[in-house]
């Protein structure tokens, strides 16, 4: 394998060849020193924000083909008198800074200690009423207070009482005055200065059920999101009461705030709390009436519980028994905000510790985990349940293509698109099944069907897995997956059990035009009805088939289930089997005319990219190695006919190679339609000229239209283009949340377009990209 090692300025990029999995770093640093020309020991190796340590292979950061790995390259060490004088400088600053800090500590302590004090007699003069002499209300005075946001009324204390200065517009008008309040339950919100008329005495007069009368207005209990639930205190004008033998019901308009908002015909379900609004003044002079002896309840503070004290819950109380209990011996987690009993903690603790931050055994990081600054690479978990981690095989597996993943993703059609893929005809050869992943024509690195259960299956790739497989070219019959013991990390294994028709099983069952059987399968009579299904032939069924290619994967084109039934297969346990037809228009790779198209089309193997640089590396290693076994053998009498058969094969080996004779690529066709598409699109003209060009390279024009369509924000094919007055195409959804984001320029050269920019879709350069790439706005 390969990867690529750039600097951290991004100036230098250069490929590292001839991997392997188990490379360790240490011999990572050599290659790197080759090609960098910097010492291993002035070499720091970052990969995903890790830093490499010899000893390890890449293995162990995951490193995988073609991926980055950053060079930060060390400065050279100073002279050695340099490096004494600055770390002698460095003791006296930190004496330094530890003198100021010790001073620093204890001018902090001794302020803590005053502000401690001023506390203690501030809290100790909050029992006194003090009258600052104007206005209604006194210091430390209880009242209501209303919230100017929500229009509801809450028990708040008076703190101070000052006048509001007035500007040189009021000076005939009367001064006003502001009651700075603190609410009792929100102590957290500081002081709100308020006006008289947003403040109140405290109500403590409860009506009774007769006293309430249509037309009153009151104070009482109401939750405009959920009336059942208990809210919050507003005031009210009852409109209704009525009463009957089993039944008591209210029902008032609900006031909200001063600017004269209401809720009409509100069901009142607390009424047997319904409190006389207090009149300004001194609450010594207020009417007799029932007094209220509890503080007023507004909505409970946990949803779950609704505050019942007989409930547990893990939610306002221990998040671990959930027991109503010993409130100081909970601790609350600086993560999640949940409360643990210290005895009910794995292990239980005997004291709150005194760290500033807890956390809870969920939030918690494990510090052995951790690795710090400096410290190598710690072994991982699942690394060490590995076959390979106790294997004592001196065998190299890493330097294959079967454990690497995929570096590109298809987005011309989403995951779930049924048919062809724009671009790939068939015949299209791919030597490794990461490429035909990364193709978007079988997703899937292993498995064999990639599907839906609910959905269907959308391709299948016929590699000899099976037994009971028969491969006729234009039809197959194909077993489904499952029933095989995979643990212990293997990819194939006997058939050990029943199949049944699940998962990926009855995906390919949806696909057929017939309703799903679960027991004894169905037939389709208009089979060609049905969803259709991508086939890949892999080399690895060639042992089976004749129609299987004999290098890589090769894509064979469309087919469709005729039928399914449940099956005895050759190892004794149930499968399901699955007839296929051939169904697609183009001709399939194995027939004469099948072949021309290939040639003409100029469809060869397809190799991922540095894949043949790292081949002819490997192939000039073997041949040293042969050369150097040849010079030993050539040294023995006895292997002269050996020496001169290697002198030929030398003699051969400097002789002049062929070059290959060059095949003619047949230029994509594009249909009347299109053309007149595009000749209308006279906004992109200058670009579909460009694109024009291409028509020569075959089926590589639309790889050319898909780079230059390609949306700079979402970097997928536009989709509902907007075609801007600077020449660049984006999405409408991509420029409409540039726009949200107050960004008026264009997302690829920054042209100023205007707040009031009209976004109109160019729709003829919409409808030829939904005829070159069909299905790519499903996933939109």
């Amino acid at each position: 394998m390969w990867i690529q090692v750039r600097t951290m300025d991004g100036k230098e990029t250069h490929k590292v060849d001839s991997l392997s999995k188990l490379t360790k770093v240490d011999e990572l640093r050599l290659k790197v020193e080759e090609l960098f020309k910097v010492e291993p020991e002035r070499q720091r190796l970052f990969y995903r924000g890790k830093q490499m340590e010899d000893g390890h292979t890449i293995f162990d950061y995951n490193v995988g083909l073609n991926d980055i790995v950053q060079l930060l390259v060390r400065q050279k060490e100073p002279a050695v008198g340099a490096v004494k004088r600055k770390d002698k400088e460095a003791e006296l600053s930190d004496s330094d800074s530890g003198c100021s800090s010790t001073q620093s500590e204890s001018d902090k302590s001794s302020t803590h200690g005053e502000v401690e004090g001023q506390t203690a007699g501030t809290s100790a003069q909050t029992t006194e009423v003090i009258h600052p002499g104007f206005g209604f209300y006194k210091i430390n005075e209880l009242v209501d207070a209303r919230d100017l946001h929500m229009g509801a009324w809450f028990e708040a204390q008076i703190v101070n009482v000052t006048k509001r200065p007035k500007t040189p517009e009021e000076e005939s008008a009367e001064e006003e005055i502001l009651y700075h309040v603190k609410y009792d339950d929100y102590p957290e919100n500081g002081e709100i200065p308020l006006l008289d008329k947003d403040v109140r005495p405290r109500a403590r007069t409860v009506y009774q059920w007769h006293q309430l009368e249509p037309g009153m207005v009151v104070m009482l209990n109401y939750n405009p999101d959920d009336p059942k639930e208990r809210g919050y205190w507003y005031d009210a004008e009852i409109q209704k009461k009525r009463e009957t033998r089993t039944l008591r019901e209210i029902y008032a308009k609900i006031i909200l705030g001063d600017a004269g908002d209401s809720l009409n015909d509100c069901r009142i379900m607390f009424f047997t709390e319904i409190f006389k609004i207090e009149e300004p003044g001194s609450q010594a002079d207020a009417p007799a009436g029932s007094e209220s002896p509890l503080k007023r309840s507004n909505g409970p503070e946990c949803k779950h519980c609704k505050d019942d004290p007989k409930k547990n819950c893990q939610w306002c109380n221990c998040h671990i028994c959930g027991i109503k209990q010993d409130p100081d011996k909970q601790l609350l987690c600086d993560e999640c905000d949940m409360a643990y009993h210290t005895y009910c903690l794995n292990p239980p603790l005997t004291t709150i510790p005194e760290d500033e931050d807890w956390y809870c055994p969920g939030c918690r990081n494990d510090a052995s985990e951790v690795v710090l600054a400096g410290e190598k690479l710690k072994e991982s978990k699942k690394k060490a349940k590995m076959a390979s981690a106790s294997s004592s095989s001196q065998r190299d597996w890493g330097k294959g293509m079967a454990c690497v993943g995929r570096t590109k993703q298809c987005t011309i059609v989403p995951s779930n698109h049924f048919g062809p893929i724009p671009g790939i005809p068939v015949g299209s050869l791919w030597k490794f099944r990461v490429q035909v992943s990364e193709s978007g024509v079988h997703r899937p690195h292993v498995a064999g069907i990639h599907g839906r259960s609910n959905d269907g299956a959308f391709s299948l790739v016929l590699a000899g897995g099976y037994e009971d497989d028969v491969d006729d070219g234009n039809e197959f019959t194909y077993t489904g997956s499952g029933g095989r013991d995979l643990s212990g990390n293997k990819r194939t294994a006997e058939q050990s059990c029943d199949q049944t028709l699940t998962h990926m099983n009855r995906a390919l069952a949806l696909n057929c035009n017939v309703p799903v059987n679960n027991k004894l399968g169905a037939e389709s009579k208009s089979w060609k009805e049905g969803k259709p299904v991508r086939v890949v032939r892999s080399c690895k069924g060639r042992k089976h088939s004749k129609y299987c290619p004999e290098e890589g994967n090769r894509y064979d084109g469309i087919y469709k289930i005729v039928k399914y039934w449940p099956d005895k297969g050759k190892s004794g346990f149930l499968v399901w089997r699955y007839l296929l037809k051939r169904d697609d228009d183009e001709s399939a790779p194995w027939t004469r005319d099948g072949k021309e198209r290939i040639k003409k089309l100029g469809l060869t193997m397809q190799y991922p990219a540095g894949y043949q640089k790292e081949k002819e590396n490997k192939n000039e290693v073997e041949v040293e190695e042969e050369e150097e076994k040849e010079k030993e053998e050539a040294a023995t009498p006895s292997k002269a006919k050996r020496k001169r058969k290697s002198q030929g094969s030398e003699s051969s080996k400097n002789s002049p190679a062929k070059t290959p004779k060059k095949i003619k690529v047949e230029d994509y066709k594009l249909t009347r339609e299109q053309k007149a598409l595009i000749k209308k699109d006279e906004a992109n003209k200058k670009v579909w000229d460009e694109a024009m060009a291409s028509l020569s390279l075959g089926t590589k024009f639309l790889n050319k239209v898909e780079e230059i369509f390609l949306c700079i924000c979402c970097q997928e094919v536009v989709y509902q283009p907007i075609t801007t007055v600077c020449q660049h195409n984006v999405c409408r959804e991509c420029l409409q949340r540039s726009f949200k984001a107050d960004v008026y320029t264009c997302p690829a050269c920054r042209h100023d377009l205007g707040k009031n920019y009209s976004m109109s879709v160019n729709r003829s350069l919409q409808d030829i990209l939904h005829q070159l790439f069909p299905g790519y706005s499903n996933g939109k």
